[in-house]
C-alpha cells in the first residue's frame, strides 16, 4: 500500500465520524452519485441528535455536544442552503461559473497579442508565448490552494478574494514595460483566479441534491471551456483596435462583474456555516479530528498534491485517463498558437478574422452539453432504476459513467485529420473551421465522463484526489503545449503536424473503452479502493 495513505485513512476515519458534514472536496461532493452519502444520512436520520456521540480523541471520552453545531435542525432547517428557494439555489451557481470563465478567458485573451509582443520586446515566439504558459500553470494549483482554504475559512470568503486580487495582478500585467515582468504578474493573475475552478463544483453540490445536480453542473463545467473560445475573439478585437494592453484590462471587467455577483451570495459551505451558527448562539464549536489547524491544512495538502502525485504514479485507471484528458486538453491550447499561424498563412485571415475562428471551439463545447445530459438520461438513470428496483439503494458502476467519453472519443480524430487535410489553399477556410467542432465536442465529453467515473470509482475523498491528478497534469501539459506547437508546424507542414496530433488521439481513443470493460478489475487491485 502507498506509504502514508494508513495515516491519511486514519484521520480521515476520524474526519467522517465528526464533521461528516465537511466536503474535503468540492470537486467530489459535485460528481458523486450521492447513493452512498444518501445512505449514511439515512441511518444517521435515526439517531437522537442530542445524544449524537462527540468524541474527545485525546481522552477517548465521549460527550455531549449540541445538535445544531454537528448537523442542521432537522431536514428542514432554514438555514441549510439545500432548502434555499429554487431562484436562490440558481443564482449560487452563477458566481462560481462567471469567475471560472474569467480565469480561462485570461489564459486564451493574451494569444493575439503575441505578434506585437515579438516586434515590441523583439523576443521569439517561444518567449512571446511564455505569458500564456505560466498562467495556465498557475491555474493548476488551484486545487492546491482552494481546499485548504475554502475548507478553513468558507467558501464565500474565497470568492470575494479571488476576482479583486486577480484583478489587481492583471492591472499590473497590463503596465508591464519587459517580458519578465509580465511573466511575473501572469502568473500571479492566473494563481489568484484559479481557486474558483477547483470549489466551483462544491457549491454547486452545497446547494442542489445528487438529483438535481445534472443541468447545473453540466452548465458550470461548460463556463471553463468557453473561456479559451470566446478569448481570441475578444483578445483579436482589442489588440487591433486598442492595442495589447488592454487584453489584460478587458479582463479586469470581467472580474468586477464577477465580484459584484458574489457580493450577493451568502456561504454555502456546511460546516462553515454550522460553525458560525455555533458561535452566534455561544454554543462550542464541534471537536476536530486535528489537533490543531495547521494539522488540517497539512491532511488537506496531502488530499490536494502529494495523493494525487502518489495515485498519477501508482492507479492505472488514474493515469490513463488523466493522460488521455491532458492531451486533449493540450491540444486545444495548441490551437491557440496553431490557428493564427493556419489561417494567417493560408487564408490570409487578419488579426480579428483569425480570432473569430475560436467560435467553432464554443459550438462544440456548447454541444457536449446536450451530449452528457443525454447519456446521463437514457444511458445512466435507467441503471440507477433498475438497481433500485432489484432492492438495491441505486447504486451503478462508474463505468457506466463512461458512455461520453466512448462516444466523444470518435469525435477528436475525426476532427483533427479533417483539419489536417482540408487547411490548405484549394479548399474553402469554411472546413477546417468547421472542423474544429467534433474535436471540442469530444473533448468536453471526455472530459465530464472522465471527472465523474473517477469519483464514483474511487469515492469521496480518494476521487477528489484523483480528479486534482487529472487537473495537475492537464493544466502542466496545457501550458507547455504552445511552446512547441508553431516549430511543429513549421518543421512537419499543417497536415502533418495536425495528423500527428491525430495519430495520438487515435492511440489514446481505446481508454474509456478499455476501463469500461475491464475497469472493474483494475479497481479491484487499486490501494484506494
Amino acid at each position: 500500500m502507498p506509504p502514508g495513505v494508513e495515516v491519511i485513512k486514519k484521520h480521515y476515519r476520524r474526519f467522517l465520524k465528526m464533521a461528516d458534514s465537511t466536503q474535503s472536496s468540492s470537486t467530489a461532493t459535485l460528481y458523486t452519485t450521492g447513493h452512498d452519502r444518501d445512505k449514511d444520512l439515512e441511518k444517521e436520520d435515526n439517531i437522537d441528535p442530542v445524544n449524537r456521540p462527540n468524541v474527545d480523541l485525546e481522552k477517548g471520552k465521549e460527550e455531549q455536544a449540541p445538535p445544531a453545531v454537528l448537523d442542521w435542525d432537522g431536514p428542514d432547517d432554514p438555514e441549510n442552503p439545500m432548502n434555499w428557494p429554487q431562484w436562490k439555489r440558481n443564482f449560487h451557481v452563477v458566481p462560481p461559473a462567471v469567475i471560472s470563465f474569467a480565469a480561462t478567458l485570461g489564459s486564451s485573451i493574451y494569444t493575439p497579442a503575441v505578434p506585437t509582443i515579438m516586434e515590441k520586446w523583439n523576443v521569439s515566439s517561444t518567449v512571446a508565448l511564455l505569458p500564456l504558459t505560466v498562467y495556465v500553470l498557475a491555474l493548476g494549483f488551484g486545487p492546491i490552494l482552494a481546499a485548504p482554504l475554502s475548507e478553513t475559512y468558507g467558501r464565500h470568503i474565497v470568492y470575494l478574494s479571488s476576482a479583486p486580487l486577480g484583478a489587481l495582478f492583471t492591472m499590473g500585467a497590463g503596465f508591464s514595460q519587459n517580458i519578465q515582468t509580465l511573466c511575473i504578474l501572469r502568473f500571479f493573475s492566473g494563481l489568484a483566479f484559479s481557486p474558483a475552478l477547483a470549489i466551483g463544483a462544491g457549491s454547486i453540490a452545497d446547494v442542489n441534491r445528487p438529483e438535481h445536480r445534472a443541468i447545473p453542473s453540466a452548465l458550470y463545467i461548460l463556463s471553463p471551456f468557453l473561456g479559451p473560445a470566446l478569448g481570441p475573439v475578444i483578445g483579436a478585437f482589442v489588440t487591433v483596435r486598442k492595442g495589447w494592453r488592454w487584453t489584460q484590462w478587458t479582463l479586469i471587467f470581467f472580474a468586477i462583474f464577477a465580484f459584484i455577483l458574489t457580493t450577493f451570495a451568502r456561504e454555502t459551505h456546511k460546516s462553515t456555516i454550522l460553525t458560525r451558527r455555533a458561535k452566534r448562539l455561544n454554543l462550542p464549536p464541534p471537536p476536530s479530528p486535528f489537533p490543531n489547524r495547521s494539522s488540517k491544512i497539512r491532511f488537506l495538502v496531502t488530499v490536494t498534491l502529494i495523493r494525487p502525485l502518489n495515485m498519477l504514479i501508482t492507479e492505472p485507471i488514474v493515469a490513463f485517463l488523466s493522460l488521455y484528458v491532458s492531451f486533449n486538453f493540450s491540444v486545444l491550447f495548441a490551437f491557440f498558437a496553431a490557428f493564427p499561424y493556419v489561417f494567417k498563412g493560408v487564408y490570409g485571415f487578419t488579426t480579428e478574422q483569425a480570432g473569430l475562428v475560436f467560435l467553432a471551439i464554443g459550438v462544440g463545447s456548447v454541444l457536449a452539453v446536450p451530449t452528457v445530459i443525454a447519456c446521463d438520461f437514457w444511458l445512466y438513470q435507467p441503471k440507477v432504476r433498475e438497481a433500485k428496483q432489484n432492492g438495491g439503494n441505486g447504486g451503478v458502476p462508474p463505468e457506466y459513467r463512461l458512455y461520453p467519453a466512448m462516444i466523444g472519443s470518435v469525435g477528436l480524430p475525426i476532427g483533427l485529420f479533417w483539419f489536417a487535410w482540408t487547411a490548405r489553399s484549394d479548399v474553402s477556410w469554411a472546413s477546417p473551421v468547421v472542423a474544429a467542432i467534433p474535436f471540442a465536442w469530444g473533448n468536453l465529453s471526455i472530459f465530464i465522463a472522465a471527472a465523474t467515473y473517477l469519483i464514483d470509482a474511487y469515492q469521496a475523498l480518494n476521487g477528489a484526489s484523483a480528479v486534482a491528478a487529472n487537473g495537475l497534469l492537464r493544466y502542466t501539459l496545457g501550458g507547455v503545449f504552445p511552446l512547441f506547437t508553431l516549430q511543429m508546424y513549421r518543421n512537419l507542414g499543417i497536415d502533418w503536424a495536425t495528423s500527428l496530433l491525430g495519430f495520438i488521439a487515435v492511440g489514446l481513443m481505446p481508454v474509456p473503452w478499455v476501463l469500461f470493460k475491464f475497469g472493474k478489475q483494475i479497481r479491484k487491485r487499486s490501494a484506494y479502493d
